[in-house]
């Protein structure tokens, strides 16, 4: 690869990285308008269960909405503990908010990881509806205003139906950082009434602050035997994550077996578990009010159109018996994805971990060894950095077998040219040869390759494990003030370009392990050149990962140097078993 195509290669590079801030600094996009919030209910009622319509992938948007309260017309009520703040809002009845006491909303390394403001991490925040609202018509909510008490226990909401049915909800704390919620329709008449169909709003998933990436935002419901995960990407309905299709607005699945539907970001989340299996989840787009002109003028980084997702269970139409009343309880977990919390609670609400998939096993067993070695070595950095030496140990036999079957395989090539060419015109023959030559000289296709597979998982695992560990929000090393966010510690003027160490460090390691390792068997010599500067790209695919991930891949790619310098000179010089193989036809024999 000559000068001139380096050149060209570093420039396309350099103009994906400050591509995007060019556009935004060149055509600023305008600031979204204002969402509407009224629209249409959803259908009154449904005989029966097995009769409610299931829509999969619908491109409407129902999304029920109220009208907004007048100023200074919701009351407010808080219900605490010493993790959470709970708020109970008289509009709609429901959770407006909650907030984490232990857990700050951001974290600003310009004050060495202290909160950035006084906020405190929210769940719920700017939500469309609270949560435990309810969506169906005006004879399942009313005007939505609530009466609010306070009860002995925890805080209670009320209100009289159109229909004459009277709407309780009532809020406990309970232990385990669970709220017990209790949603009752009484029928105090001396008539049946029925009961329409209903969606019970049970919370939105929403970004922690304004410059949370939508990528981490999703929900996931479990029916009893396997977790449903979704995120943008259905919702967006390309192919292939880059093609457009026609945009999915709700999702609706589930026959009588929701067991319990999470709304999470990146590292929080809220679990809403009902007694009894609900009929139906269903989910949708929600927006979020987009940030102020101040708040952009201010930083031109900040998400323009925020987005969340409302998830709900529905239940079907339901006729209710003088003095009679249904109800709907659930046990609610407000709070961080900690596999320790979430492995005690009692319907598998630890699978939002994610840790059921093929690398699931991998992922949680480095977890809780990372948080092991933090119990005697206190800091995550280094702890990230002492996990990555024991795995390099574990696989140091497999690294050095695989780095010396790929340099026995380079050695060995001439010969192997020469019996391709031999045998050009027998396929069958030149394989059987080419077997036969590589089963004298005790090397196999298989021997550079296979090691490397098996450490796949392992990967995949480790970065799964990091991009979702609450335990490393906050955490500072050497520069890094959080080691769940990229590494910034400036940012150049005029293009907003953030400078990250982390990521440059790897990718200089990466060059350099590129330009140790043997070239693959049977490789073009050009292809064997674009590989080396192959790092390049994956330096800038993970520009703005967190500083946890390229710390591990940093270190891991400095001691696969340290391997395979120490493999090359432990190497003994070995001469291969080849016997002499003519690169032309010989001569044929004279007919005597």
């Amino acid at each position: 690869m000559d000068r001139k195509t380096i050149s060209i290669l570093l420039v396309s590079i350099g103009l994906l990285f400050t591509w995007p801030m060019l556009v935004n600094k060149i055509f600023p996009p305008p600031p979204a308008p204002p969402k509407t919030t009224n629209a249409a209910p959803i259908v009154a009622s449904v005989p029966n269960p097995e009769s409610a319509p299931v829509l999969k992938a619908s491109t409407n948007a129902p999304a029920p909405r109220r009208p907004a309260p007048a100023p200074g017309a919701d009351q407010k009520l808080l219900l605490e503990d010493s993790e959470t703040r709970y708020t109970v809002s008289a509009f709609s009845g429901g959770l407006s908010l909650i907030e984490l006491k232990n857990y700050p909303a951001s974290i600003d390394c310009r004050t060495k990881g202290t909160a950035a403001t006084n906020q405190l991490a929210a769940l719920n925040h700017n939500a469309p509806s609270s949560i435990f609202a309810l969506n169906g018509g005006p004879e399942v909510e009313g005007d939505g205003v609530f009466a609010l008490t306070r009860t002995a226990d925890g805080v209670r909401a009320e209100k009289s139906l159109s229909n004459g049915l009277h709407l309780i909800k009532e809020y406990k704390l309970g232990s385990n950082s669970l709220l017990s919620a209790s949603i009752r329709f009484e029928n105090p008449t001396g008539q049946p009434v029925l009961l329409p169909a209903h969606e019970l709003v049970v919370g939105t998933a929403t970004p922690m602050t304004r410059h949370d990436e939508s990528l981490t935002l999703g929900f996931t419901w479990f029916d009893g035997a396997t977790p449903h995960r979704l995120t943008e990407s259905w919702f967006a309905n390309s192919t292939l994550g880059c093609i457009p299709g026609t945009p999915r607005t709700e999702y609706q699945e589930g026959s009588s077996n929701v067991v319990w539907v999470a709304a999470h970001n990146q590292f929080f989340s809220l679990i809403a578990v009902p007694t009894q299996p609900g009929l139906r989840l269903a989910a949708r787009h929600a927006p979020l009010p987009p940030p102020t002109p101040e708040e952009i003028a201010a930083d031109s980084q900040v998400a323009r159109q925020p987005f969340g997702f409302e998830t709900a269970i529905v239940y079907p139409a339901a006729a209710i018996a003088p003095q009679q009343q249904v109800v709907h309880q659930f046990d609610l977990y407000a709070g961080p994805k900690e596999y320790n919390t979430l492995s005690r609670l009692p319907k598998n609400q630890d699978l939002i971990m994610g840790f059921d998939g093929f690398t699931g096993p991998f992922a949680k067993a480095l977890l809780l060894s990372m948080n092991a070695v933090y119990t005697f070595v206190p800091s995550y950095g280094f702890a990230i950095i002492l996990i990555t030496i024991i795995i390099k140990l574990v696989f140091w036999p497999l690294t050095t077998a695989s780095t010396r079957s790929m340099k026995r395989m380079a050695e060995l090539q001439p010969q192997m040219k020469a019996l391709q060419e031999k045998y050009k015109d027998d396929p069958k023959k030149m394989n059987m040869k080419l077997m036969e030559f590589m089963k004298e000289n005790k090397v196999s296709p298989l021997g550079g390759c296979l090691p490397m597979l098996l450490q796949i998982p392992v990967f995949f695992g480790f970065y799964s494990m990091l991009q979702s560990a609450i335990e490393l929000r906050g955490a500072s090393f050497l520069w890094a003030c959080d080691l769940s966010q990229a590494d910034t510690v400036a940012v150049i003027p005029g293009v907003d370009f953030p400078i990250n160490p982390m990521p440059l460090l790897m990718g200089v390691t990466m060059l350099w392990q590129a330009r140790l390792t043997p070239p693959s068997p049977g490789m073009d010599p050009m292809q064997q050149k674009i590989m080396k500067y192959m790092p390049l790209m994956f330096m800038f695919i993970l520009y703005k990962f967190s500083a946890g991930l390229t710390l591990y891949w940093t270190v891991q790619n400095l001691l696969t140097i340290a391997q395979m310098k120490l493999t090359k000179t432990n190497s003994p010089a070995t001469a291969a078993k080849i016997a002499i193989v003519p690169t032309k036809k010989s001569a044929p024999r004279k007919k005597p």
